[in-house]
C-alpha cells in the first residue's frame, strides 16, 4: 500500500513528510493554483519535501503541447516525475508516445474499458475518482474493484484511487484491492487518530511505568 497527500500546498505537503509514511505528492491544475507560488516554483519545493514522487498534469491542447510540457516538466523533476494525462482521445495518444521515457499515469478515468487502455499505453498507473464516480455515476461504487479485477495479475498497470471525502471511502477503495491512494491533507491527518486508541493509551500511562 502506497499512500499520497493530495496537495500542492508546500506547508502541507512538509507537514506529511514528516509524518514519514507518505509514498509521495499528487497535484493536479486545481491543486496548482491554490499554492502561493508559481507552479515551477511549487513543484520544485515539493520534490525537495518528499522523497518519493511528484505527480505533475499536463494540460497542453495538443499532442505537440504536452510532448512539450513533458519535457519541461522532466527537466523540473527528474526521477521523481510522473506524468499525470487525462483520459482522453488525445491524452491516451499522449501517453503512448512518452510511457517508454517516463512514468506515467491516466488520470480522470471513469470506465473500466478506460484502464485497459491505460494499460495498453504503457501507463504505470490507471487513476480513478471514487467520490466523484459514486456521485456521477449509477454504479460509480463499482468502478474501482471493476479496475482491479480488470488489471489484476498485471504488474505494469496498478489502480490508484484519489476524491475521497470520508474514512468509509478510504476503506472502500482499500477493501476493493486498490493499492494506491491518495488523500487530500485535511482526510490524511485524520488517519492516525481514534479517540479508542488514545484512551487506550492514556490507561497505559496512567497505571504503568517506563524506562524514563
Amino acid at each position: 500500500m502506497t499512500i499520497y497527500v493530495d496537495s500542492a500546498i508546500p506547508e502541507e505537503v512538509l507537514q506529511a513528510a514528516d509524518w514519514g509514511w507518505i509514498g509521495g505528492v499528487t497535484t493536479n491544475p486545481g491543486l496548482l493554483a491554490k499554492s502561493p507560488l508559481p507552479p515551477r516554483e511549487t513543484l520544485k519545493q515539493l520534490a525537495a519535501m518528499v522523497n518519493g514522487y511528484v505527480f505533475y498534469q499536463l494540460t497542453a491542447p495538443t499532442l505537440d503541447g504536452m510532448l512539450q510540457e513533458a519535457l519541461e516538466a522532466h527537466h523540473l523533476l527528474s526521477d521523481q516525475l510522473v506524468l499525470k494525462i487525462p483520459a482522453t482521445t488525445l491524452g491516451f495518444q499522449v501517453a503512448a508516445r512518452l510511457s517508454d521515457d517516463y512514468t506515467c499515469a491516466i488520470t480522470a478515468i471513469f470506465s473500466p474499458e478506460q484502464a485497459l487502455l491505460a494499460q495498453a499505453c504503457g501507463a504505470r498507473y490507471a487513476i480513478y475518482y471514487h467520490n466523484r464516480a459514486k456521485q456521477w455515476m449509477p454504479e460509480g461504487a463499482e468502478l474501482g474493484p471493476k479496475m482491479v479485477r480488470l488489471l489484476a495479475g498485471n504488474q505494469d498497470t496498478e489502480v490508484l484511487a484519489a476524491s475521497f471525502k470520508s474514512k468509509q471511502e478510504i476503506y472502500e477503495a482499500a477493501s476493493a484491492g486498490v493499492k494506491h491512494l491518495t488523500i487530500n491533507f485535511d482526510l490524511l491527518k485524520t488517519l492516525a487518530e481514534d479517540e479508542f486508541s488514545q484512551r487506550a493509551v492514556d490507561e497505559f500511562n496512567s497505571n504503568g511505568v517506563g524506562i524514563l
